[in-house]
C-alpha cells in the first residue's frame, strides 16, 4: 500500500483512534482532526465496559410500560429536561417504530455480529501483549435485589439463545466473587466473556501515542466543512486552516449530525447523556458490577471505582445536571455498603451518540466515492470501537467487509 494514499479522519474519542490506527497499520498516511483533543468525551469519562452480552436494543416493546415510571421517579434511570421535549419527540418516535418484532430481531442480529466480534477486533489492533495489560478478562456480573426469579429466567434464556456466554448465581455464589457486595443481592448473572479497562483514557492515550510515534498526524481544529470531488475531499476548519485528501472518514460521535447534513443526509441522531462519579477508595471489587432494577454500573478502575449510567436527554450543550450524580452515588451505596457517605472525588458528564434503532453508522457513503462514516455507537463505543476500525479499514482497501453492514447504512433511516 503506498504512503501517498492520504486519509483524514475526524473524531479523536475512541472510534476515531481506532480507526485511524488501524489504517496506519494498513500503509496509510492518517491526520486526525479534532477540535477539544485526543479523547476529552465520552472516550475519557465512560463505564470502561466492553458490554459485549449487550445484543438487544434499547428499542423493546416492554419499555414502554416501565417510562413513566422512570421519568417520575426521583432515582430513575431516566430524565428529560422537558424544554428539549419538542427536539427529542422525532427521535422517539423513530425509537418507538423500531420496537416492531421484525425490526427487533433484525437489530439484534445486527448488534450481536458487532459485539461478538468485538474483542478480537482489539486483540488485532493492539497485540496480544498490550492487549493482555490493557483489557481484563474477567466477566461481568448484572445483579438483581427484588426481580422474581421467574423474570429473571426469562431473561437468562434470553441471552442463552443468543449465544451470550452467562451463568446464573445466587446466594453465597455471588458473594465468593465479590464479598464486598450487599447482601440484599439475591441473584446474579455473571456474564464470562467480557472484559473491562482500568482506565479507558489511558487505553486511548495508548493508542495515540503507537499512532503518533508511526508518524501519524494531529490537528487540533474543528472540522465545518467536508467539500468533495471525484479525486479528493477538502476538509475546511472554523480557524481557516483547512487541507485536502484522498479520503475521509467522519467518526465525531454526537457531533456527526451536522456534517451528515451537509453531506446529504438526514441521520436521526441525538444524545443519550450519560454520568459518571468516581470514589477514590478501593474495594474487593473485580469485574463491573451493574444492577438490573436501578440500572447502572460500577466498574474498578486504576484510581477508585467509577458509578457510572443514567439516560439523559437535554441535547448537547446543556450543563451538568448534578442530580444525576448524587443518584448514581445513592445507587452505589446500595450495593457496595462500605462506600456509603463517601463523597465522590470528582464527576462527569458525556453526550452519547444515540440513534434509534440502538445501530451505529459504519459505512462508505452512497454519494461520495471517498467519504466513509463511523459514528453513532450509543452505549457501545468502547465496545465497539475497533471492529468499527476493522470494518472501515476493509472498506478503504476496497475488500469485501468481514461483515453485511447493511444494517449499518447511513441512510437506513
Amino acid at each position: 500500500m503506498s504512503n501517498q494514499v492520504n486519509i483524514a479522519v475526524i473524531g479523536a474519542g475512541i472510534v476515531g483512534l481506532c480507526t485511524a490506527k488501524k489504517l496506519q497499520d494498513q500503509g496509510y498516511s492518517v491526520t486526525i482532526f479534532d477540535q477539544q483533543g485526543i479523547a476529552q468525551k465520552c472516550s475519557k469519562g465512560n463505564a470502561g465496559h466492553f458490554a459485549t452480552e449487550q445484543v438487544f436494543p434499547l428499542a423493546q416493546a416492554s419499555l414502554l410500560t416501565k417510562i413513566p415510571s422512570m421519568l417520575f421517579s426521583q432515582n430513575g434511570p431516566l430524565k428529560i429536561d422537558w424544554r428539549y421535549l419538542h427536539c427529542a419527540l422525532p427521535w422517539f418516535w423513530k425509537f418507538i417504530t423500531n420496537m416492531r418484532s421484525a425490526k427487533l430481531i433484525a437489530n439484534t442480529k445486527a448488534l450481536k455480529a458487532l459485539n461478538f466480534s468485538a474483542l478480537l477486533a482489539y486483540q488485532s489492533l493492539l497485540g496480544r501483549k498490550d492487549f493482555a495489560k490493557l483489557i481484563t478478562l474477567n466477566g461481568s456480573l448484572l445483579t438483581f435485589e427484588d426481580t422474581t426469579r421467574s423474570d429473571i429466567n426469562k431473561l437468562y434464556q434470553k441471552y442463552k439463545r443468543q449465544g451470550v456466554a452467562v451463568k446464573w448465581l445466587s446466594g453465597n455464589e455471588i458473594f465468593s466473587l465479590e464479598p464486598s457486595l450487599n447482601r440484599q443481592i439475591k441473584n446474579a448473572l455473571l456474564f464470562t466473556d467480557v472484559g473491562h479497562s482500568v482506565d479507558p483514557y489511558a487505553l486511548c492515550q495508548h493508542i495515540y501515542k503507537r499512532f503518533s510515534a508511526a508518524g501519524g498526524k494531529f490537528q487540533q481544529s474543528e472540522v465545518c466543512e467536508v467539500t468533495t470531488s471525484d479525486d479528493n475531499v477538502t476538509l475546511t476548519c472554523t480557524d481557516q486552516s483547512g487541507a485536502q485528501f484522498d479520503k475521509v472518514i467522519v467518526c465525531t460521535g454526537a457531533w456527526s449530525k451536522q456534517l451528515s447534513h451537509q453531506l446529504g443526509f438526514d441521520v436521526p441522531l441525538d444524545t443519550e447523556r450519560g454520568y459518571h462519579a468516581m470514589i477514590k477508595q478501593q474495594t474487593s471489587l473485580s469485574r463491573p458490577v451493574a444492577s438490573a432494577e436501578r440500572q447502572f454500573i460500577i466498574t474498578p478502575m486504576s484510581s477508585g471505582l467509577r458509578v457510572a449510567g443514567t439516560v439523559e436527554f437535554a441535547g448537547l450543550d446543556a450543563p451538568e445536571n448534578h442530580q444525576r450524580t448524587d443518584v448514581l452515588m445513592e445507587h452505589a451505596a446500595a450495593l457496595l455498603p462500605s462506600i456509603d457517605n463517601t463523597p465522590a472525588s470528582e464527576t462527569w458528564m458525556g453526550c452519547r451518540p444515540s440513534l434509534p434503532d440502538s445501530l451505529p453508522v459504519i459505512g462508505r457513503s452512497p454519494h461520495h466515492r471517498n467519504v466513509y462514516f463511523g459514528f453513532g455507537h450509543q452505549h457501545l463505543g468502547l465496545t465497539q470501537a475497533a471492529i468499527t476500525a476493522e470494518l472501515l479499514a476493509q472498506l478503504c482497501n476496497s475488500e469485501v467487509p468481514s461483515l453485511d453492514l447493511t444494517p449499518y447504512r447511513i441512510d437506513r433511516f
